[in-house]
């Protein structure tokens, strides 16, 4: 089986003119990993067509140690275009495999839970924490808020208790095999899809 291409190569000419094409990809070609309608586009041109048909879920991470899977999570927020990502502690966070996506996303940080949890409180947003803890309800058999903002933490430790005893609600994704807990980044894509059934594909 061969490998899949990605990408296009330089545009004939004549090239379009609209500005939200990018000159040096029409004339050296696309490679991006990008939907088709956005060969050639510049980066801010995408980002302002998604901005436009955004679904009205956030999510945070809580970036307490340097986690690999950060990068997979914000790659999930893309795919479902989601409105905005919160970056609780740390600024710096391995983007390697976000895959470049995290260029296309809504991305605010904030110094500490205590920063987080007031600008949630200004927008509404109710938080959701996705952890495995004492007192979590089973995922399948909870109704997630319309103005969810769905808590993420690190791979193994979790969320801090800061962060636990901010949430209003903190959901669990049922499991049945031998180890104690799924990878957070698959956690992320799960939890983001069940809103997803929830508000969106069902309408």
């Amino acid at each position: 089986m061969q490998d899949e291409i990605i990408g296009v190569g330089p545009h004939p000419e004549p090239w379009p003119t609209d500005p939200k094409f990018d000159r040096m990809l029409l004339q050296e070609g696309d490679k991006r990993n990008v939907l088709d309608k956005y060969h050639y586009w510049t980066v801010a041109a995408i980002k302002t067509d998604l901005d436009e048909h955004r679904i009205d879920l956030e999510i945070a991470i809580e970036n307490l140690q340097r986690d690999y899977n950060m990068g997979t999570i914000v790659r999930a927020a893309n795919a479902f275009n989601i409105k905005k990502v919160h970056i609780i502690g740390r600024k710096q966070w391995n983007k390697r495999g976000a895959m470049v996506t995290d260029l296309y996303m809504n991305i605010q940080y904030h110094d500490d839970v205590k920063t987080f949890a007031e600008a949630m409180k200004k927008t509404g947003r109710d938080m959701i924490a996705v952890d495995i803890v004492a007192g979590a309800k089973n995922l399948s058999e909870v109704k997630l808020p319309a103005n969810a903002v769905l808590v993420f933490g690190a791979e193994g430790p979790g969320l801090s208790k800061e962060m636990l005893s901010t949430v209003n609600e903190t959901v669990m994704i049922e499991q049945f095999g031998s180890t104690r807990s799924v990878n957070v980044g698959v956690a992320a894509g799960i939890t983001m899809y069940a809103w997803l059934q929830q508000h969106s594909l069902t309408r």
